[in-house]
Protein backbone atom coordinates (compact mmCIF):
# COMPACT_ATOMS: atom_id res chain seq x y z
CA UNK A 1 0.00 0.00 0.00
CA UNK A 2 1.27 3.18 -1.15
CA UNK A 3 2.39 5.60 1.59
CA UNK A 4 -0.08 8.41 1.18
CA UNK A 5 -3.82 6.08 1.17
CA UNK A 6 -1.75 4.74 4.68
CA UNK A 7 -1.66 8.01 5.92
CA UNK A 8 -5.61 8.90 4.66
CA UNK A 9 -6.57 5.36 6.12
CA UNK A 10 -5.16 6.27 9.97
CA UNK A 11 -6.49 9.49 9.78
CA UNK A 12 -9.70 8.35 8.57
CA UNK A 13 -9.59 5.87 11.62
CA UNK A 14 -8.83 8.63 14.09
CA UNK A 15 -11.93 10.57 12.51
CA UNK A 16 -14.01 7.90 12.84
CA UNK A 17 -13.27 7.71 16.99
CA UNK A 18 -13.31 11.25 17.38
CA UNK A 19 -17.29 11.14 15.49
CA UNK A 20 -17.86 8.85 18.37
CA UNK A 21 -16.56 10.49 20.95
CA UNK A 22 -18.18 13.44 20.21
CA UNK A 23 -21.27 11.77 19.39
CA UNK A 24 -21.11 10.75 23.10
CA UNK A 25 -19.98 13.73 24.94
CA UNK A 26 -23.46 15.78 23.02
CA UNK A 27 -25.09 13.13 25.21
CA UNK A 28 -23.59 13.67 28.13
CA UNK A 29 -24.16 17.79 27.62
CA UNK A 30 -27.93 16.94 26.66
CA UNK A 31 -28.66 14.83 29.29
CA UNK A 32 -26.72 17.08 32.48
CA UNK A 33 -30.00 17.60 33.98
CA UNK A 34 -32.22 14.36 33.47
CA UNK A 35 -33.01 13.22 36.20
CA UNK A 36 -34.84 10.02 37.37
CA UNK A 37 -39.03 9.60 36.45
CA UNK A 38 -39.89 8.10 39.70
CA UNK A 39 -38.56 9.68 43.42
CA UNK A 40 -35.60 8.15 44.58
CA UNK A 41 -35.02 6.96 40.89
CA UNK A 42 -31.43 6.73 39.61
CA UNK A 43 -30.58 9.82 37.20
CA UNK A 44 -28.60 9.53 33.60
CA UNK A 45 -25.45 8.24 34.35
CA UNK A 46 -22.16 10.10 32.44
CA UNK A 47 -21.46 7.86 29.61
CA UNK A 48 -17.50 7.35 28.73
CA UNK A 49 -15.65 6.37 25.34
CA UNK A 50 -12.28 4.34 25.40
CA UNK A 51 -9.77 3.80 22.74
CA UNK A 52 -7.55 0.99 21.74
CA UNK A 53 -5.02 1.17 18.93
CA UNK A 54 -4.30 -2.02 17.04
CA UNK A 55 -2.55 -3.00 13.89
CA UNK A 56 -3.37 -2.92 10.92
CA UNK A 57 -2.54 -6.62 9.54
CA UNK A 58 -3.02 -5.77 5.76
CA UNK A 59 -0.70 -2.44 6.11
CA UNK A 60 1.12 -2.80 9.11
CA UNK A 61 0.11 0.61 10.59
CA UNK A 62 -1.23 1.27 13.98
CA UNK A 63 -4.70 2.39 13.66
CA UNK A 64 -7.28 3.87 16.30
CA UNK A 65 -10.53 2.29 17.29
CA UNK A 66 -13.24 2.48 19.47
CA UNK A 67 -12.47 -0.02 22.70
CA UNK A 68 -15.25 0.02 24.65
CA UNK A 69 -18.12 2.71 25.56
CA UNK A 70 -19.06 2.34 29.24
CA UNK A 71 -20.68 4.46 31.93
CA UNK A 72 -18.38 6.95 34.94
CA UNK A 73 -19.52 4.86 38.38
CA UNK A 74 -18.71 8.24 40.30
CA UNK A 75 -21.62 9.57 42.78
CA UNK A 76 -24.51 11.25 41.44
CA UNK A 77 -25.34 14.65 43.22
CA UNK A 78 -27.66 15.04 45.58
CA UNK A 79 -30.17 18.40 45.36
CA UNK A 80 -32.41 19.56 48.24
CA UNK A 81 -35.48 19.92 45.95
CA UNK A 82 -39.14 18.60 47.81
CA UNK A 83 -41.25 19.70 44.80
CA UNK A 84 -39.43 18.12 42.49
CA UNK A 85 -40.82 14.96 40.75
CA UNK A 86 -37.85 12.65 41.79
CA UNK A 87 -37.44 13.92 44.71
CA UNK A 88 -37.43 10.75 47.52
CA UNK A 89 -39.12 11.47 50.76
CA UNK A 90 -36.44 13.76 52.22
CA UNK A 91 -36.98 15.97 49.46
CA UNK A 92 -33.64 14.70 47.94
CA UNK A 93 -32.99 14.71 44.26
CA UNK A 94 -30.22 12.49 42.45
CA UNK A 95 -28.74 14.80 39.67
CA UNK A 96 -26.11 13.54 36.86
CA UNK A 97 -22.83 12.95 37.78
CA UNK A 98 -22.13 15.46 34.54
CA UNK A 99 -19.73 17.94 34.86
CA UNK A 100 -20.28 19.98 31.63
CA UNK A 101 -17.13 22.08 31.98
CA UNK A 102 -15.56 18.92 31.83
CA UNK A 103 -18.04 17.80 28.91
CA UNK A 104 -17.13 21.21 27.14
CA UNK A 105 -12.93 20.54 27.87
CA UNK A 106 -13.91 17.13 26.14
CA UNK A 107 -15.57 18.45 23.58
CA UNK A 108 -12.93 21.33 22.45
CA UNK A 109 -10.50 18.42 22.67
CA UNK A 110 -12.37 15.85 20.16
CA UNK A 111 -12.53 18.72 18.08
CA UNK A 112 -9.12 19.87 18.07
CA UNK A 113 -8.54 16.38 17.38
CA UNK A 114 -10.63 15.90 14.13
CA UNK A 115 -9.67 18.58 13.17
CA UNK A 116 -5.82 17.74 12.88
CA UNK A 117 -6.52 14.28 11.27
CA UNK A 118 -8.85 15.96 8.72
CA UNK A 119 -5.78 18.12 8.05
CA UNK A 120 -3.75 15.43 7.46
CA UNK A 121 -6.38 13.81 4.71
CA UNK A 122 -6.52 17.26 3.23
CA UNK A 123 -2.72 17.07 3.02
CA UNK A 124 -2.24 13.71 1.74
CA UNK A 125 -4.99 15.18 -1.07
CA UNK A 126 -2.91 18.17 -1.85
CA UNK A 127 0.62 15.61 -2.15
CA UNK A 128 -1.14 13.38 -4.60
CA UNK A 129 -2.32 16.27 -6.91
CA UNK A 130 0.94 17.89 -6.99
CA UNK A 131 2.44 14.21 -7.77
CA UNK A 132 0.15 13.57 -10.42
CA UNK A 133 1.11 17.48 -11.76
CA UNK A 134 4.69 16.84 -11.45
CA UNK A 135 4.09 13.04 -13.46
CA UNK A 136 2.21 14.88 -15.98
CA UNK A 137 4.61 17.64 -16.80
CA UNK A 138 7.53 15.42 -17.18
Amino acid sequence: MDPLSLSSRIAASGLHAQETRLRIVSENLANAQSTGDTPGADPYRRKTVSFASYLDNATGASRVKVQRLGFDNSDFVVNFDPSHPAADEKGMVKMPNVNPLIELADMRETNRSYEANLQTIKQTRELVTLTLGLLRNN
